[in-house]
């Protein structure tokens, strides 16, 4: 239980420092395969190629943590 609770605080602290500096990483957010969709009164994005590199991250990290 305390591993996993060392963990888990670990993952919190690092999606906030991800989130606090995500502005200043020029390529996040804007990869090819995200989709961003502007027309006049309408703003839709969705960042589909960002959150699957942010999933197999973190899945690495996590896998190197389970070993």
């Amino acid at each position: 239980m305390g591993k996993s609770l060392i963990i888990m605080g670990l993952l919190i602290a690092l999606i906030g420092v991800v989130i606090t500096f995500a502005g200043k990483i020029p390529w996040l957010g804007r990869l090819p395969g995200d989709i961003y969709i502007k027309k006049e009164n309408f703003t839709f994005y969705f960042p589909l190629a960002t959150s699957i590199i942010v999933s197999v991250i973190l899945s690495f990290i996590l896998w190197l943590l389970r070993k």
